[in-house]
């Protein structure tokens, strides 16, 4: 046998230790999630999913992180340079996070792309990145009180409903109940995203595709929004203040309104809080010239782009939104959708397919939450102006020139 020099002996047991030492160190390897706390059954869940993470990644630690103040918080992390090596992101505030450089790219470095939904890779991505995975996502659908349609002698909502349908069972379903309270046909909050669907399905939009030009000035937003008023002014739906609620899906699951547009949030409230409520769900109606649309809501696992541990933050990011992270999810059958396509069938079996399948369909058309930073001013605007549409004391071409001149506004600035 040959004898080794006494400098390969050397060589080769230095190398032994740096291994031995790289692994020690890789041992010690924790990263921190930060999110916000959610229903106790969703942070069940994802603390289910970390400790499997951790199971099949015994090299690396995740502390986990659900606080109240999450903006907060998170912006003072970011401020401080000391930001946790994954957070969440809502859609809504992609573009303001991306622009901070505050997330890193998500391109070459998401897997399983096959396995998410398009339409919730378009929202997170922003000015041609793909930054982050989706972590699971709300759709909004119609919710429909059972017993109300058989005591009116009505059929119940179907998929291929147009506004007409909404707008004559609303006028059907609309009266008092025993206690002589005001029951209206459908629940329409005074809020930007409630009305959102309604103006694209008739064709409309809100900006062009760049964000450079505001679009709301056009027959489109009129007919959407000239519905959407005038049922309330009709008497046959109005926001949940009008029923003694302070949101639709309380005004659903107290019996003041037959019909309500929620998303999937309203599944754990409505089972935990009203067991014995009779009630459906279906897509949202179509316009009468077939054009559908809905909204999504999701959240994804961003990946800080100031990092200690890039390789290791992606790893976790990859299983939670993996397919068997979304597994774990979907078993739980609760309210959040998963975001794997290969969990659906789980998480419809968990719900129910008869309340699932109507929010689940949503993701194949829906459109993202997603406005230029400072629009929220945009909302304020018409959120105001809507309810005012409401009482009477507006227009809707009021509405649509008000919102129009506040987005010129946040655009030019």
């Amino acid at each position: 046998m040959r004898k080794l020099s006494v400098l390969t002996l050397v060589v080769v047991l230095a190398l032994v230790v740096s291994a031995a030492g790289a692994a020690l160190a890789r041992q010690n390897v924790e990263i921190t999630l930060m999110g916000w706390s959610s229903s106790t059954e969703e942070n069940d869940a994802l603390l289910a999913q970390v400790a499997a993470f951790e199971a099949a990644n015994p090299d690396i630690s995740v502390n986990v992180q659900l606080v109240p103040e999450y903006d907060t918080t998170i912006q003072a992390a970011f401020a401080s340079g000391d930001s946790p090596n994954v957070f969440y992101v809502d859609s809504s505030k992609l573009p303001d996070w991306a622009e901070a450089g505050v997330l890193a790219s998500g391109e070459g470095m998401i897997e399983n792309l096959d396995d998410h939904y398009e339409s919730l890779l378009e929202a997170f991505t922003y000015d041609g990145t793909l930054y982050c995975p989706p972590k699971d996502f709300s759709i909004m659908a119609l919710q429909y009180n059972k017993d109300m349609f058989d005591a009116a002698g009505l059929d119940y909502p179907t998929p291929d409903w147009t506004w007409d349908d909404l707008r004559t069972a609303a006028e059907a379903l609309t009266g008092e109940n025993e206690a002589g309270q005001k029951v209206l046909g459908l629940v329409t909050p005074p809020n930007f995203e409630r009305w959102l669907p309604f103006l694209y399905q008739a064709g409309g939009s809100v900006l062009n595709e760049d964000w450079t030009e505001v679009t709301l000035d056009s027959d489109e937003a009129r007919e959407a929004l000239e519905f959407y008023i005038g049922m309330v002014n009709d008497g046959i739906a109005g926001p949940p203040s009008m029923v003694d609620a302070g949101w639709g899906g309380e005004a659903f699951a107290q019996g003041r309104v037959a019909l309500a547009m929620e998303g999937n949030w309203v599944i754990s409230y409505l089972v935990e809080q009203f067991p014995d409520l009779n009630w459906g769900v279906t897509e949202l109606p179509r316009h009468p010239a077939g054009g559908q649309a809905s909204m999504v809501f999701t959240v994804c696992y961003g990946v800080a782009s100031n990092n200690d541990y890039p390789d290791e933050s992606w790893q976790l990011a990859n299983f939670l939104t993996g397919p068997e992270g979304s597994q774990l999810v979907a078993e739980e059958g609760f309210g959040v959708i998963p975001p794997a396509i290969s969990a659906a069938d789980t998480w419809l079996e968990a719900i129910g397919p008869e309340i699932g399948e109507g929010f689940l369909a949503g993701a194949e058309y829906a459109h993202k939450w997603q406005f230029p930073v400072g629009f929220q001013d945009v909302f304020d605007t018409f959120n105001a102006d809507l309810q005012l549409a409401f009482e009477g004391q507006y227009l809707a071409e009021d509405v649509i020139i008000d919102t129009i001149g506040v987005a010129e506004e946040v655009l030019a600035r």
